[in-house]
């Protein structure tokens, strides 16, 4: 790299680095041209990054494979939002392409984003772990519904897709059952996901709205996490964590709805592909199926009907008389 600075763009310095080194390695495919430019912008990327020999290991950029590094320089300029994804690559075990997808969904700005009252409800060693475990917005972008949907729609769609919905709540998310039922008093109640958290070791009550946040929301699902606690928890479990996924939410009416709550509650927004629907004018311009079908009928019935023979009339030519009948 200091070799470089000496020499101009025009010389092809690296160009004839690269052939260099595939000469004296001939064996080692890692060596094109392409790969000697990343390694370039690779040492630019954390040249400022100051370590003996020994503590390298711990650093996540040198733990992870190198065309996992590829797709960092490729797709972010941050190196500390760089270091984040290659920890997280080394921790969950993500594959390159799994990488990939999670940076396209921007997951270091959703992880921990959930408003919720976490920092209050939960036990200080905790409290960080379970503020990252949940993520604000989530990207069920592996469904699509109607604009106007309702939340058993959503939760069909996530069950439908249940390991693209792990996925997408992250690690240590195991689902115990949809529609979970408790009996309160005389009457049934129903959870939409109870989840068990591996490493919290808790219940996740998850409740799905398909509209925005309502402070009520918070009221109901509390009452479904005392109910867990009492009726399902065992004794060596944490307190129940409740999350509200809604289509919409506004912040200041989530946090003031939280603030007197005495149960960890998270609320979080979800985004799904959405169905296109045609402009109305046009859908009222195309047939519907009865129509459809109906006209296919009359075709059919007009193509077995037998054909009619036509007699041509002929006509004189011209120059010759035609007669026309006289009136009495």
């Amino acid at each position: 790299m200091e070799k470089q600075k000496e020499h101009a763009w025009g010389t092809n310095f690296i160009e004839n680095i690269a052939k260099d080194l595939q000469s004296l390695f001939p064996e080692n495919r890692g060596l094109s041209i392409i790969n000697i430019y990343r390694m370039r912008a690779f040492y630019q990327a954390y040249c400022n990054i100051i370590a003996t020999a020994t503590e390298l290991d711990n650093i996540p950029i040198f733990n992870i494979p190198w065309f996992h590094n590829v797709v960092l320089l490729n797709k972010i300029k941050n190196p500390e939002e760089s270091m984040w994804y290659a920890q997280k690559a080394v921790q969950e075990g993500w594959s390159r392409s799994y990488l990939d997808s999670q940076i396209k969904s921007k997951l270091y700005k959703r992880e921990g984003k959930a408003i919720s009252n976490f920092s209050r409800m939960s036990p200080p060693i905790n409290s960080a772990l379970i503020q990252s475990s949940f993520k604000d917005p989530y990207i069920f972008d592996f469904i699509a519904l109607q604009e106007e949907h309702i939340e058993r729609d959503l939760e069909n769609a996530l069950i439908a897709h249940v390991e693209e919905m792990l996925l997408e709540f992250g690690k240590g998310f195991a689902l115990v059952a949809r529609q979970y039922h408790l009996e309160v008093g005389d009457k049934d109640y129903y959870i939409d996901l109870l989840f068990y958290h591996l490493k919290l070791k808790c219940y996740i009550v998850v409740e799905l709205k398909s509209r925005d946040f309502d402070p009520r929301d918070a009221g109901q699902i509390n009452f479904y996490l005392s109910a867990v606690d009492d009726l399902v928890r065992d004794a060596q479990d944490g307190p129940t964590i409740g999350l509200l996924l809604c289509k919409g939410k506004d912040n200041f009416t989530a946090e003031y709805a939280l603030r007197d709550i005495n149960k960890p509650i998270g609320v979080a927004q979800y985004q799904t592909e959405i169905l296109k629907r045609l402009p109305n004018n046009l859908k009222s311009s195309l047939p519907t199926i009865k129509e459809l079908e109906e006209e296919l009928e009359k075709k059919e019935l007009l193509s077995k009907r037998p054909k009619k023979k036509v007699i041509k009339k002929t006509t004189k030519k011209s120059g010759s008389v035609k007669r026309k009948s006289s009136k009495k």
